[in-house]
């Protein structure tokens, strides 16, 4: 009902610029380019989803190539020894990065969810010391962090959204803390940092997958994402006003992953335990949305 600034990946561009102006200016360039295409986006310039695919693609693969944050091992020794070879393991990355990017786009349709999704993330990274192994120094990951609650509180108020900056540039950023603590932490199992990235992740192959099935273009846009039929049905059932069903379906998705990253924070070198949630997740996702989707129908 009335015009909220997509202005949220914006001010965290800016408090990045800030924070890693004297760091690395490869990492800034790229995360530069990211934000830049998001931006684009947000102003109608580039509103082709085919060409900002390509766009995409092309920045993540060179960041991959040329700072070699190539994932080498997921611990399955048939993939691995592909793995071995580094552009190969640059693809692979690339792919990843790219289904963390267009996965966190998609889950961006309430208020909060994302930024506070990727602030339960930050969270864990402190709470157990893997913030030592990026490039960002201790204060300055606090005050990241901080710049992120901080545009949660206007998100929430409906005051600003991110927009495709926003989620383009924390979903980017991120993936590149992960990668980076995984490189230089063997110690942690691959898939720990797969549970911390499984609901955009896993919401970009089930988009894509649901697409398919009604042979429509993966890029198109629809109503029938897991957050949006949660929506509608806090919004039909407790006749919630718009804003309040919004921030309540977004606290129901955060709470759940609250108890999941928790268990999983547990035995984060333990690769059996990450792959028992990562594969819970994915059942109870599936399970979850059939019911949602199963009232949406029964409705009308």
């Amino acid at each position: 009902s009335k015009k909220v600034p997509l202005s949220g990946g914006i001010f965290l561009y800016l408090i990045f610029f800030v924070l890693s102006f004297h760091g690395s200016v490869l990492i800034l360039t790229f995360v530069s380019l990211i934000f830049l295409l998001g931006l684009l986006s947000d102003i109608n310039i580039l509103s082709s989803p085919k060409w900002r695919f390509i766009f995409q693609t092309t920045v993540i693969f060179f960041l991959v190539y040329f700072l070699k944050l190539n994932i080498e091992t997921i611990r399955i020794s048939s993939i691995d020894l592909y793995l071995e070879s580094f552009l190969i393991s640059c693809i692979f990355t690339t792919l990843c990065l790219m289904i963390l990017v267009n996965g966190t786009n998609f889950t961006d349709g309430l208020n909060g969810l994302v930024l506070s999704y990727y602030l339960l993330i930050s969270y864990f990274i402190y709470k157990l010391n893997l913030n030592s192994f990026l490039f960002l120094s201790h204060q300055e990951y606090l005050i990241f962090i901080s710049t992120l609650f901080i545009l949660l509180i206007f998100n929430l108020n409906n005051k600003l959204y991110l927009g495709d900056s926003g989620s383009y540039l924390i979903s980017f950023i991120y993936g590149i803390f992960l990668i980076q603590i995984f490189q230089n932490n063997n110690y942690i199992s691959p898939y720990f940092i797969a549970v911390l990235l499984w609901y955009p992740a896993f919401e970009t192959f089930f988009s894509i997958l649901r697409k398919l099935k009604k042979n429509q273009s993966p890029t198109s846009a629809d109503n029938y994402h897991l957050h949006q039929l949660l929506f509608k049905y806090i919004n039909y059932k407790f006749k919630f006003k718009n804003n309040l069903s919004n921030n309540f379906s977004s606290l129901i998705i955060i709470l759940y992953n609250v108890i999941i990253f928790f268990v999983s924070s547990q035995k984060i070198e333990d690769s059996f335990h990450q792959l028992s949630i990562i594969s819970f997740n994915i059942f109870f996702y599936l399970f979850f949305y059939y019911c949602l989707h199963k009232f949406e129908k029964n409705k009308y």
